[in-house]
């Protein structure tokens, strides 16, 4: 294991990019640039951040054209308490400094509340972006709300536009058009296995109820109807496990794990041949890294790279194949694990 970068300070995600520098998000509105040795820590000009209980800056992810547009995304909290909500920007990064930077999208729904913002951005083989808005904690009752955009999955387009093949693109009002899928809590991660062709998410359920879940457009995932989990009192949500219209998930994980991050390790990559097929999954109350089989139709799961411990942020497979591992809070570290040579 190579410890790549030292001394972060509450990171959330990180970015590879084509040359081998990194670029890696700091909740309190910094990005960590880091070439070989050398960190160099710059302040976002984000109009509003609203950095607070689980706010900030979140996520970080690279345009497919990124070697010729050179055009970052992130997902960022605005506001203040009384009225805050999740963005989507886009900037430009020159190898030193950001800029152009340009709202993408914002999501429609303020909440009042500093956690559950979810954040997470991806980018399907389409181009179309898919970003996880969470349900705020006071407001889960929104996630089962189509038009209250808490607690959905959204897609939309890089310029900020609707796809025309949304789920509820027909809907009367505009919140519900960008809607991908509905009925969750707080998920933060999500990936595209290309080798099947799906989307995989997974979320904090409450004390408890934590998921896996394969995610297709326009279907309900539940919460907070079914449930595995209880509320952090104990007390009982929902009376249900299942129930019409609603999917179970794949992977329940009770008592809960925490899973923060998570990356793909597909057949295209081949440091770890025994990953293929696998999603890495980090965990914050767990600490450790698992391994889930998406191909198996079982998910089983293995606990891998013990030398990695700690409460884990984000995980990120490399261009080389190798696991790269963001650990969580003040003095942060971003590792990067090798296959042993043969």
């Amino acid at each position: 294991m190579t410890k790549v970068a030292t001394e972060l300070n509450s990171p959330w995600s990180m970015v590879e990019l084509p040359n081998g520098t990194w670029i890696v998000t700091e909740r309190d509105g910094h990005v960590v640039i880091i070439k070989g040795s050398k960190q160099t820590r710059i302040k976002l000009p984000l109009v509003n951040l609203y950095v607070a209980g689980q706010g900030g800056l979140l996520d970080v992810v690279l345009a497919p054209d990124f070697a010729q547009s050179k055009q970052v995304f992130f997902t960022y909290a605005q506001g203040e308490l009384e009225a805050n909500r999740l963005l989507v920007v886009s900037a430009t990064f020159d190898g030193q400094s950001f800029s152009n930077l340009t709202t993408v999208y914002k999501v429609q729904t303020d909440k009042g509340t500093p956690q559950h913002y979810a954040g997470r951005l991806l980018v399907l083989p389409d181009n179309s972006l898919l970003l996880t808005s969470g349900d705020g904690f006071d407001y889960r009752e929104q996630a089962q709300v189509l038009t209250s955009q808490l607690g959905k999955i959204l897609r939309f387009n890089m310029n900020g536009s609707i796809p025309s093949d949304n789920p509820f693109v027909n809907h009367s009002q505009d919140s519900a058009k960008v809607v991908f899928s509905l009925g969750h809590r707080n998920p933060q991660g999500l990936v595209y296995d290309y080798d099947r062709q799906q989307i995989i998410g997974h979320e904090h359920g409450p004390a408890g109820g934590d998921e896996l879940n394969i995610i297709n457009a326009g279907k309900n995932y539940g919460w907070p109807v079914i449930t595995f989990g209880r509320d952090y009192s104990r007390a009982r949500i929902s009376p249900f496990i299942e129930y019409k219209g609603m999917l179970k998930p794949n992977v329940d994980w009770t008592p809960s794990i925490a899973p923060s991050g998570m990356a793909y390790y597909g057949t295209h990559q081949k440091a770890f041949p025994s990953l293929h097929q696998h999603v890495l999954v980090t965990t914050l109350v767990d600490k450790k890294v698992y391994a889930i089989n998406v191909a198996d139709g079982q998910f089983t799961q293995s606990h891998i790279l013990p030398e990695v411990s700690g409460r884990l942020r984000d995980v990120l497979v490399t261009k080389d194949g190798e696991i790269a591992i963001l650990s969580d809070g003040q003095q942060a570290q971003l590792m990067l694990v090798s296959a042993v040579p043969k």
